[in-house]
């Protein structure tokens, strides 16, 4: 490989810089770690792709990539390609965040084999922005740094090295300012990729891979984004990146090109030598032409170059056409390649690799290591749980307010409620009210775990916290403000507004009683939600559950009247349990038939018992088969205490278990 190695050099070494700004170095600069080399041999990777519908499915072996090659030094690496030319599997197989099904070769760092803990101790920046909208920059790099950098290295080191990158990111006039949600303005595009990069600069990492990051920005600053990688790559770093259609000025850039179609290697080595390389195989470039274009066209058949076949003239070509056309073209440019000069130099500087090194590489491994203790990132997962939660009014402080407004609408329409008949289906409608409103109030923790979804899994694969970690610091953040204070404040409207029973312990009771439906429902909220990934689907099935729980409540059926096959059904029920405490607190103790009216209604027992209707609570809950005892009463609170571990349990396995790697 001597002439990719003299090209190289003579690459790093240019000294014009693009336009690039020369800064003076530090000790908190973004300089590589003497650089690395990452070699990739022989790589094939297949997946298990599903066809058809429903019962008539099948289970399709689909090939991503096959015996791919090649060697990254310090510099840009350009992965480029077509979309489903399989460069991001490519990126994520080196970066060892694929699932390891399916996957085959080898993946060596400096001739070593790659180390168990290589996601951690790398970078890698995703294509969707996966930073915090509602924090500003500088507290996103400060909790990267916080979680990242080892308890051995001191805050204001680690305030120093934040405010390095930031300063060599080009990012202190924007440092705190937050980085912007769809609620909130924030940063502009460019600003937001650079912040992602800088996150992962934190750990000062040899190697840097990213997924396609000039996605979704304008020409002007893909280009800047692309300039800050250049000098990145000057200091030592290994920079390496799939890119879809890159314009000339970025382009020109690229040290090292790694070129795929349909999962074969077209073309790797040095970007400058590219067009040269398809000359010699046939394919002219156009005057004034976009090399990346002109090495797309040829991929799909579409260039003048191409001596195009007798299908690509007919215009009624089918996509199933198309597609083996193309796989068949990818097959010849691929056999091209294989006889080049280019690839017995590849293959000639791999073996030498491999034959220096003893030990059998595996290409993934999934073991995530961290730089500190489980309380350390329970401190700092928590803490920015809660500015998260506090910079989302819309989330918070609405919620809040929608409780109050809601308790004053249901406590003007039950207000004043009287020890009458009418005053016995009205508190049994209140209590029915209050234990369904707790339930589906709670839908809105759903999205606790799904939006985050993209975050949680970036920064678990990186080693910045536990999933143990993350979850006890989302249930701090949703069930104690989202949960708990609009219970209380529901409580304390509703309670005094409809005049029940005026004790002490009848309103804590009550109090502590919606507190428990509240916790119980949003923890089956959050066993649904958990693992998945679109909110409509999780809501789907959240209202679906609620509703059957809501016929066993009690109220729209007598349950002493269900059949036995289906009497089960109640146990499984959260309205039934806060609605039977809530009834057995209220309603003991209370006589309904005092005034003149009800007296002569219910003088005639044989007519009490038509009518339906009951002189005491007592009597109600014994028709209703409640056990109005003390024990009745508790029993319900451990009921859903029960429940609340139960689903907790599964929300937590579901998370811990759930698919992280692509």
């Amino acid at each position: 490989m001597a002439e990719g190695q003299t090209h190289l050099s003579i690459q790093m070494s240019d000294p014009n810089t693009n336009g690039i700004p020369s800064r003076k170095q530090s000790s908190l600069d973004l300089r590589g770690r003497g650089g690395s080399t990452l070699t990739f041999h022989n790589i094939c990777y297949h997946v298990k792709v599903k066809t058809g519908f429903l019962c008539c499915q099948k289970t399709v072996d689909k090939e991503v990539l096959r015996d791919v090659n090649g060697i990254m030094r310090p510099g840009l690496n350009a992965i480029l390609g077509p979309t489903g030319s399989g460069k991001s599997s490519l990126l994520d197989v080196l970066a060892a965040r694929k699932d390891p099904h399916g996957l085959s070769g080898d993946i060596l760092i400096n001739g070593a084999p790659q180390p168990a803990n290589f996601k951690c101790t790398s970078g890698y920046v995703v294509q969707d922005d996966v930073v915090m909208g509602t924090l500003t920059v500088r507290e996103n790099l400060k909790f990267s740094a916080a979680l990242r950098l080892p308890k051995s290295v001191k805050e204001q080191e680690k305030n120093e090295r934040v405010n390095q990158i930031i300063k060599e990111l080009g990012l202190s006039k924007v440092a705190d300012s937050k980085v912007g949600t769809q609620f909130i303005r924030g940063v502009s595009g460019g600003e937001r990729k650079r912040t992602n990069i800088g996150m992962e600069l934190i750990t000062d990492p040899a190697i840097l891979f990213l997924d396609e990051p000039t996605t979704g920005l304008d020409a002007s600053t893909a280009n800047a984004v692309l300039l800050l990688l250049k000098r990145m790559s000057k200091q030592g770093k290994t920079i390496i990146f799939s890119i879809h259609q890159p314009r000339y000025s970025i382009f020109r850039l690229f040290d090292n090109l790694t070129l795929l179609a349909a999962g074969r290697v077209l073309y790797h080595g040095p970007s400058q030598h590219a067009i040269q390389y398809f000359q010699s195989i046939g394919y002219e470039c156009e005057p004034y032409n976009n090399p990346a274009d002109f090495f797309l066209d040829i991929i799909n058949g579409d260039s003048t170059a191409v001596a195009m076949s007798k299908m690509d003239e007919t215009n009624a070509e089918s996509t199933e056409e198309r597609i083996e056309y193309e796989k068949n073209l990818a097959e010849k440019l691929a056999e091209k390649y294989s006889n080049s000069v280019y690839y017995q130099e590849t293959k000639a500087a791999l073996q030498n690799i491999s034959l220096g090194n003893k030990k059998k590489s595996k290409t993934i491994f999934r073991q995530i290591t961290y730089a500190n203790s489980f309380l350390h990132q329970l401190k700092w997962v928590s803490k920015r749980t809660f500015k998260n939660l506090l910079g989302n009014p819309q989330a918070s402080i609405a919620q809040v307010c929608v409780t109050a407004l809601l308790g004053l609408v249901v406590g003007a329409i039950f207000f004043g409620l009287k020890e009458d008949s009418a005053g016995l289906q009205n508190r049994v409608g209140a209590m029915f009210f209050l234990t369904t409103n707790q339930c589906f109030s709670s839908i809105s923790a759903i999205e606790l775990f799904i939006v985050e979804k993209k975050i949680f899994t970036h920064e678990y694969i990186s080693g910045y916290y536990r999933t143990s970690a993350y979850f006890i610091s989302k249930l701090m953040a949703d069930l104690i403000p989202m949960r708990t204070i609009p219970s209380i404040i529901f409580t304390c409207i509703i309670y005094f507004m409809l005049g029940l029973k005026p004790t002490v312990e009848a309103f804590f009771t009550m109090m502590f009683t919606l507190m428990m439906v509240s916790y119980t429902a949003t923890s089956m909220a959050l066993a649904i939600a958990a693992g998945q990934s679109v909110v409509a689907v999780a809501n789907l099935l959240m209202t679906i559950t609620f509703v059957f729980m809501i016929i066993f409540s009690g109220l729209l059926v007598n349950l002493t009247s269900v059949m036995s096959w289906l009497s089960w059904l109640k146990y499984f029920s959260i309205p039934r349990y806060g609605m039977t405490a809530l009834e057995i607190n209220e309603l003991t103790g209370l006589n309904f038939c005092n005034s003149s009216s009800d007296t002569n209604l219910t003088s005639n027992h044989s007519y009490q018992r038509t009518s339906q209707l009951w002189c005491t609570g007592d009597e109600y809950l014994r028709n209703q088969g409640i056990d109005a005892s003390s024990w009745g009463l508790w029993q319900n609170h451990l009921a859903l205490a029960c429940m609340t571990v139960i689903f907790l349990t599964l929300a937590y396995l579901k998370l811990h278990f759930m698919k992280k790697f692509s």
